[in-house]
């Protein structure tokens, strides 16, 4: 994954930045102002930098300028701010930062912009199930057939739960409703578990279960946690 420096002159939003980001994977650098942040940005090259905009010694706006002029903004970066204005936003962006997140910084855009921030052009997104579009099937599948989120159902007994590229499980539906539904929630949070690489955080956000709940829930189940776990988890 990727290293990410988080500058902040905040413990807790230290912290709490930090301990998602290794949630995710990545290895994260912390830095509580801009002297800090010029060390560990020339010792490590990160992959993308988390900046605070008002700091007590030099300012995030005016340390993403001097690696602008000094030619070292080669990584984006993501500007914060919990009194930040439309200008300080529109500021950071003529300077070269690329997004700007406002304080208290939500996880879902905390994650979504740092996967743009990390995402090539050109690169496709990876383990994305696609989902048909329109009532009628595609070339040689019936019309009658239909697609919920990645599960393909025929009409008939059995049920085949799309759970990776080129992977498939199938269950049969003949069954009480409680042994179907269980059969359907473990493959359907083994999937998401697959696709995010073990990431608790990520599977959360993603199915809209509290952590902890989603942890009771996989044990409740019998899914392996152990086959996608990662430090963090």
């Amino acid at each position: 994954m990727a290293t990410i420096l988080v500058v902040d002159d905040e413990l807790g939003i230290r912290a709490l930045l930090s301990e998602i980001l290794t949630d995710e994977g990545h290895s994260v650098e912390l830095a509580e102002d801009a002297a800090q942040a010029r060390g560990v940005r020339e010792r490590l090259r990160p992959d993308l930098v988390l900046l605070d905009i008002w700091m007590p010694d030099v300012d995030g706006i005016t340390l993403l300028k001097e690696w602008g002029a000094t030619g070292q903004l080669t990584m984006p970066v993501i500007m914060m701010s919990g009194h930040g204005t439309i200008d300080t936003a529109v500021e950071a962006t003529k300077f070269g930062a690329m997004a700007f997140l406002e304080k208290p910084i939500t996880l879902q855009k905390l994650l979504r912009a740092v996967e743009q921030g990390l995402a090539k052009p050109a690169r496709a997104a990876a383990g994305a199930v696609p989902l048909p579009h329109g009532d009628s099937g595609g070339a040689g599948e019936p019309a009658n057939t239909s697609h919920v989120y990645g599960v393909h159902m025929n009409h008939h007994a059995v049920a085949p739960v799309l759970l990776g590229p080129q992977s498939e499980q199938s269950f049969e539906l003949d069954r009480p409703l409680r042994e179907a539904r269980d059969a359907f929630e473990k493959s359907y949070f083994e999937f998401h578990l697959a696709k995010e690489n073990g990431s608790m955080t990520r599977v959360a956000e993603k199915t809209g279960l509290e952590r902890t709940h989603l942890y009771r829930k996989l044990k409740q189940l019998g899914v392996d946690l152990t086959r996608n776990k990662r430090g963090g988890l």
